[in-house]
């Protein structure tokens, strides 16, 4: 029997200055040109981070985050680099912990924005359009149902919260406002034309990938930059395709999972998050790992 995942709730290294721990990820000062960034096991929900870890969820998020990252980057550069993690963590006990979890990447100008493509009517969306026949001020056809295919994908995007924040959506005049025309027009493309490739392709192994959300920064020529995560089930929803049916919120490979068991709970959806029983827990790191498999494989 293989030995049980150990989980890392938080990252503890020493030799590097801490720049910022996020929801998931922890990020540390390299040098001036390069930063580390850690993916741990804890799992949000509802914009609040849970006390449980997920075992091995973040070593499948970085997997899959490279995985997309060099299948996408003729479509645009993202910031990995090659530096490895024996060269900024040489100490095995320290290396050890982080190690399929830790990436070596370049320091960039983030964009205040999460760059949001939707091409199936759920979550937040699906409310949206119920109420206003609208997803974050684009008009959608009447009749549409939960779960059913848009006529082509949408980018909604949303501000970036602190942690323990909510996001908001925006429409894309603001994004405009915040970004500038031309930048906030390359963003909305290339978010679109990401989200159409691995759409496509997921979809060939069996997954439907309902959602994304993807983040960019600039270099320091102005470039733009794929950086954090890509298309992960975490960033994203991914639906088993041969259990899809329109009118229904479908199975999910993501947190959804997780999601769905606290809807059940009476629980204000604040900190601190409520502790998930371990049959949660493992069937999420179920879900992670099947998802990747079928992408990878």
């Amino acid at each position: 029997m293989s030995n049980p995942v150990t989980a890392l709730h938080q990252s503890d290294i020493k030799t590097l200055a801490l720049l910022n721990r996020g929801k998931v990820r922890d990020l540390y000062d390299v040098d001036e040109e390069h930063m580390l960034i850690v993916t741990t096991d804890r799992l949000s929900a509802f914009d609040v981070i849970l006390p449980d870890p997920i075992p091995g969820k973040g070593a499948i998020l970085t997997t899959v985050s490279n995985f997309w990252f060099d299948k996408t980057q003729h479509i645009i550069a993202n910031h990995l680099t090659d530096k490895t993690l024996d060269e900024v963590l040489p100490d095995a006990t320290e290396r050890n912990p982080v190690e399929g979890r830790g990436i070596v990447v370049r320091k960039l100008n983030p964009l205040p924005v999460e760059a949001i493509v939707r091409g199936y009517l759920i979550g937040s969306g699906w409310n949206d359009y119920q109420k206003t026949g609208a997803v974050c001020g684009i008009s959608l056809p009447e009749g549409l149902q939960q779960a059913q295919q848009l006529p082509e994908a949408i980018f909604t995007p949303s501000t970036k919260a602190d942690v323990g924040g909510h996001d908001e959506n925006i429409n894309f005049e603001k994004t405009v406002e915040l970004l500038g025309q031309d930048m906030a027009e390359q963003v909305r493309d290339v978010s679109i034309k990401l989200y159409q490739e691995a759409a496509a392709y997921a979809l060939e192994r069996g997954i439907i990938i309902a959602d994304t959300k993807f983040e960019f920064g600039t270099d320091d020529n102005g470039a733009l930059v794929l950086i954090d995560e890509a298309l992960t089930p975490d960033s994203s929803r991914f639906w088993p395709a041969d259990s899809y049916q329109v009118g229904i919120s479908p199975p999910s490979f993501d947190k959804q999972y997780v999601r769905d068991y606290l809807e059940t709970l009476d629980w204000d959806k604040t900190d601190p998050g409520p502790h998930l029983p371990e049959d949660v827990i493992q069937r999420t790191g179920e879900k992670y790992r099947e998802a990747m498999n079928l992408l990878m494989n």
